[in-house]
């Protein structure tokens, strides 16, 4: 396995590894994955790709052919409904997800015929998934699953014996009289106009965590659509939100946003005076890489050599300050994103306008999400009704009035 290291004028050390993919034609160039800070990273980052190459290959060998025997067992549905439905169709950070809930189930569910699988089989599977599902990454111990992330697991069971059903392998999709849990929902957190400050304020790490944070504060708009964002997408006092950044285990990747169409979200003065000030800066960066910079991304936050950063790290890193700062328990960067929303609805802001410019695909989502900051106004609708019925000698001294005459 062979990784390189690149090091800057500015001192900045960056590796990176390159491979020739499938199918590619002699002589071609080979294709380069940047952006890992250590070697070890490199050549992880490698080996997870070589591995899931090799994975595809096999299983495509396997199933190649309209003749090949259809699937028997659970883990061959899974296998059969990931090469003909998700690894086609699907993101890849959506595929990834996909494939770490279905390696949680047990094996011996896995290899169970089809149609001896029933809601009480797959009960059983849900609950040993609550009580030890899941596997730390280090020490490989069982530990317990959220309801969150069971139910979504019994999600891809359910879609895996939906196409069953559809491919007459199966009568009946058995997820669907199983119960698997519900999560309860928990009401997000916002913070206050001076938490925010302070956490933009204390931001350390990569050199554009300041801006990145504040536009992030100003916009609402999600993690990966700030960090795709180009100084072209800039119009005027709007900046266009077209596409996002999704990391997975081997790549960075640019896909459309959530509702696959652009919005135009308007930025505030303040945060458009300070734009400049961070190009200004960006602008040295791209001085001192030289061709080495990658101007052909055109990045308004990225690394010193206009490479993207990776969205697990920022989150990350925002996390920690939170914690460090004693900002309310649960903060994270994308609370960033809520206060945003719960602030602007707090002030009277409609609720189609915040809608859309959060991205939502409906104003019911937006609705849902921000239930708590509407409720929050239910005492002054009430005032406003008691004040629109004395207007119009609806309240009970009106009766009276007209009582009297």
């Amino acid at each position: 396995m062979a990784v390189y290291k690149r090091k800057y004028d500015s001192g900045t050390v960056l590796w990176y590894f390159k491979f020739q993919p499938p199918g590619s034609a002699r002589g071609s160039l080979p294709i380069r994955q940047f952006g890992f800070t250590t070697k070890r990273e490199a050549e992880d980052a490698e080996a997870d790709r070589r591995i899931e190459e090799r994975q595809k290959f096999e299983l495509a060998k396997a199933g190649s052919g309209a003749a090949a025997a259809p699937p028997r067992t659970l883990s061959m549905l899974l296998d059969e409904f990931f090469l003909q439905h998700v690894d086609k169709k699907l993101a890849p950070k959506t595929i990834e997800r996909y494939h770490e809930q279905a390696a949680c189930l047990s094996p011996e569910l896995l290899a169970m015929h089809l149609a001896d699988i029933t809601p009480l089989h797959l009960n059983r599977e849900w609950n040993r998934l609550l009580q030890y599902g899941g596997r730390t990454r280090r020490e490989k111990t069982p530990r317990p699953l959220s309801a969150k992330t069971v139910r979504s697991i019994a999600g891809v069971v359910s879609s895996a014996f939906h196409r069953a059903v559809r491919w007459s392998l199966v009568a009946v999709n058995p997820v669907s009289n199983s119960e698997p849990p519900v999560p309860k929902k928990h009401r997000g957190i916002a913070l206050l106009p001076a938490e925010q400050m302070l956490l933009i304020d204390s931001a350390t790490g990569p050199w554009c965590l300041p801006m990145f944070l504040e536009l992030s504060a100003a916009t609402g708009a999600r993690r990966g659509e700030v960090l795709a964002l180009r100084w072209c997408d800039i119009e005027g006092d709007n900046v266009v939100i077209s596409r996002s950044l999704s990391q997975t285990r081997h790549a960075l990747e640019f896909k459309g946003t959530k509702t696959d169409r652009p919005r135009p979200v308007g930025l505030p003065q303040s945060v458009r005076s300070r734009l400049e000030a961070h190009r200004c800066q960006q602008d040295k960066f791209r001085r001192q890489f030289g061709p080495d910079y990658r101007a052909d991304l055109d990045l308004i936050f990225a690394n010193p050599n206009g490479s993207p950063l990776k969205p697990n790290s920022v989150s990350a890193s925002v996390s920690l300050l939170c914690r460090r700062l004693g900002l309310p328990k649960g903060a994270s960067l994308h609370t960033l994103r809520h206060s945003h929303g719960s602030v602007l609805l707090a002030d009277g802001v409609d609720l189609a306008t915040v809608s859309e410019r959060l991205g939502h695909s409906s104003v019911r989502v937006t609705a849902d999400i921000y239930s708590h900051a509407l409720r929050g106004r239910d005492q002054e609708a009430a005032q406003r009704w008691d004040d629109f019925m004395r207007r119009n000698g609806g309240s009970r001294d009106g009766e009276r009035k007209l009582r009297a005459n």
